[in-house]
């Protein structure tokens, strides 16, 4: 199995070159995107290794140019800011994983394993439109929530959930489909934010040989192989204005045309739709249709973030750790209490997929049957302790805090610009810098 690394300290990633080789992995490494663009196509390699700085540009924009190429491999992001809000990013712009510094070997290479996978692994994949493992809530804000898809999930309406990244967004929207009169037939799934303009055309309608530059045989789009069925579209505010406009024709006429074709091919399919963002603020900026969302928005449903949900915290918890225990051969039975009330201070901004991955790695790390806040990632104790300092009567704290989130808010919405991000503020750039130093936001 091919692995990149891409880190611009030489010494680490001669260390892990070693390590990985050791485990029959065979490494290439680089120290710069530009050096990493030129070792060759992204997609022989079986997974990427990617730091989060470096010295001409980020991890991120590496995976998005190598996305752009059309490869699709798992990515790991590495970031040594502890800052879980960079891996949130991350896996929100299409990684598959993040692993903090210093890399815990170990860790490291149970990820890389999860991530490309045993060809026994890939046998067991479960079918489309099977559920994944998972385990329901029984506070009242999870019982809202499956009322919700009891009442949508028999109907032909569209719909769109709405749910930061990490809540689970598209396990609800396979349990809708495996409720509804379509559970026969197929349930896919389509990562709008992880495909460029040109490329999600043809993801979704398909193209015929010849289309364009590239095209060397004809392809079957996501609508067509969901007929009778269910498309997922998670991230759809990504999608472009023309991707938009062809969409609101599938829904409005029921008919695909592939790119380079002139013929019709009738659909019969169900969307649902999926954002971690406000839509309608969207529509409202002008970045999508309105139109096009009030035919998707046929039904609303939110899911709540972790942090809203910590009744389920302690069934969440159990289940990763039995989870956990089968994967990693560990026998660890419960979390001690002063973890526990690290876990209910905490804000989960990563919600239910980080909650996973730290149990995970609590796992990891624990011999016994107990696991300790020796286990938790530093990250964890820096949060808590500035949340448990920030009192309501605080009005500086208050301020800073509402500073710092219009400041991340214009981040997301500029998809990190930064130059756009201080316009949308009303500052310059270096102003935008400094602040975000001072509030160690870190994009």
């Amino acid at each position: 199995m091919k692995i990149l690394i891409v880190d611009d300290d030489s010494t680490f990633s001669l260390v892990l070159k070693r390590y990985l080789e050791k485990q029959n992995f065979e490494v290439t490494t680089a120290f710069s995107v530009k050096q990493a663009l030129a070792v060759g196509r992204p997609d022989t390699f079986d997974s990427w290794l990617l730091d989060y700085r470096l010295p001409d540009g980020t991890g991120l924009d590496l995976m998005q140019e190598f996305l752009k190429q059309g490869a699709k491999k798992p990515a790991i992001i590495m970031t040594g800011f502890n800052d879980v809000r960079t891996a949130v990013t991350a896996i929100r712009m299409g990684a598959y994983d993040y692993i903090t510094k210093p890399v815990n070997q170990e860790e490291l290479l149970m990820v890389l394993k999860q991530a490309i996978g045993t060809p026994k692994q890939k046998k067991m994949e479960r079918p489309t439109g099977a559920l994944p493992p998972f385990v329901k809530g029984s506070g009242k804000n999870y019982k809202k929530l499956e009322e919700q898809i009891e009442l949508i999930a028999p109907t032909p309406m569209s719909a769109i959930i709405e749910g930061e990244s990490g809540t689970g967004k598209e396990y609800m929207a396979r349990l809708i489909h495996s409720l509804s009169k379509r559970s026969a037939k197929s349930f896919v799934a389509i990562d709008c934010g992880t495909l460029t303009k040109d490329l999600a055309s043809s993801e979704l309608f398909g193209h015929v040989k010849g289309a364009f530059t590239g095209a060397l045989q004809s392809k079957t789009g996501k609508l067509e192989l969901a007929d009778g069925g269910t498309l997922f579209l998670d991230e759809i505010g990504n999608l472009g204005y023309e991707v938009q406009v062809k969409l609101l024709r599938v829904l409005q006429e029921r008919i695909i045309q592939p790119l380079g074709s002139n013929d019709d091919i009738k659909t019969d399919v169900r969307i649902i739709a999926a954002t971690n963002d406000d839509l309608w603020r969207s529509v409202q900026t002008g970045n999508f249709r309105e139109d096009l969302y009030h035919r998707l928005n046929e039904f609303k449903i939110r899911i709540p973030p972790l942090r809203e949900r910590l009744e389920d915290l302690p069934l969440f918890v159990q289940f990763f750790l039995q989870q956990s225990n089968q994967l990693l051969d560990r026998q660890v039975e419960e979390l001690t209490p002063d973890v526990w009330e690290i876990f209910n201070n905490y804000e989960w901004p990563g919600n239910i997929r980080e909650l996973k991955n730290i149990v995970k790695r609590m796992v990891l790390l624990s011999s016994g049957k107990k696991a300790t806040m020796d286990s938790l990632p530093e990250e964890m104790f820096l949060l808590t302790r500035i949340k448990s300092s920030h009192t309501e009567n605080d009005l500086k704290v208050q301020q800073e805090l509402m500073e710092k989130e219009m400041i991340e808010d214009a981040l997301s919405q500029a998809k990190y610009n930064k130059t756009k991000a201080a316009k949308m503020l009303n500052i310059d750039r270096s102003t935008l810098y400094a602040k975000m130093e001072k509030f160690q936001i870190k994009y």
